[in-house]
């Protein structure tokens, strides 16, 4: 899995001169109840949790362990050092 040409730079402008990789959780409430986190820049993180703030923190723990997995496999090479996340409206 390359990860690195699904995520998005941001826009230095947005925020001053910092600049970083963007990612987006997205939150699905399920019939039953549940939530389903996602980051969709980052395939295969998919998470579940009782609220959206679980189900929200859950999918962030995940995409740092994805990112970290492949910086040391050698299969992500960042531009930047700097992860910002947006919920989904």
């Amino acid at each position: 899995m390359n990860a690195i040409r699904s995520i998005v730079p941001r826009d230095p402008s947005e925020s001053g001169n910092m600049e970083g990789m963007q990612l987006t959780i997205r939150l699905l409430r399920e019939t039953d109840g549940r939530w389903i986190g996602d980051v969709p820049e980052l395939p295969g993180v998919s998470v579940y949790g009782a609220t959206p703030e679980e189900a929200t923190l859950k999918a962030k723990a995940l995409a740092f362990r994805v990112m970290a997995e492949e910086l040391e496999h050698g299969e992500m090479t960042p531009a930047t050092d700097v992860v910002q996340f947006s919920l989904a409206a």
